[in-house]
């Protein structure tokens, strides 16, 4: 079993692994993203010698494997989680942000379908009908003019993926710019968006970036 936690892993969920939640013990665990403290790239495979000695020398190689610079920063991160105890940092933190987008979605049931998360690793997920023509880049979008980072997903969801060391101020003001931008700037954005703008077909999947070009248009 090899658990993908490079997202999700090293405190993000509200544990240090996010398979953690499930008891279970992968035979390989693939780390980045966090591993680098937000100073350099660092990506990390972790196994047991059961598992990492069936590569025997020669078999393998890496142009920046084992970079000095690289493995010293990864050692400072890990002591910063650890020492700073981020993950339950996160545990707590992503409780009290779940509280308050489920009163957003309580507030606004007709655009708001779920939210979800472990730790400050959360979702909002939105209902397409009620929502259109506006999509999730467009609701992060807006929420960037307010101040407030997002990631769109799968045109409908918005991923909430706050700093592990942010302040309980700051979360209550990031769920207040998602919930100003619902109440103030999507009834004007629905009004001002075309009725026949780009379905989610002509929106990335991973960027949420706008593919669609009037050009392409058969004539």
């Amino acid at each position: 079993m090899i658990a993908d936690e490079i997202q999700s892993g090293l405190a993000r969920s509200g544990k240090m692994l996010a398979c953690d939640w499930e008891g279970v013990r992968p035979d390989v665990v693939i780390l980045g993203k966090a591993l680098g403290g937000g100073v350099i790239p660092v990506s990390a495979v972790l196994a047991d010698k059961d598992v990492m000695l069936c590569i025997r020398p020669g078999e393998h190689g890496s142009t920046f494997g084992g970079n000095p610079l690289a493995s010293a920063v990864a050692i400072a991160s890990l002591d910063v989680i650890q020492e700073e105890k981020l993950a339950e940092r996160s545990a707590h933190l992503g409780e009290e942000l779940l509280c308050q987008l489920v009163k957003i979605k309580e507030e606004f049931p007709n655009y708001v379908k779920e939210v979800r998360g472990r730790g400050l690793f959360t979702a909002v997920e939105f209902n397409s009908k009620s929502l259109f023509p506006v999509s999730a880049y467009d609701i992060c979008l807006k929420m960037k003019e307010r101040g407030v980072l997002a990631k769109p997903t799968h045109d409908t969801i918005v991923r909430l993926t706050p700093p592990l060391c942010m302040s309980r101020d700051e979360v209550k003001e990031g769920s207040k710019v998602l919930h100003d931008v619902l109440e103030l700037d999507l009834p004007n954005m629905q009004k001002a968006k075309p009725k026949d703008s780009p379905t989610t077909a002509t929106i990335c999947d991973r960027c949420g970036r706008n593919l669609y070009d009037p050009s392409d248009r058969a004539l």
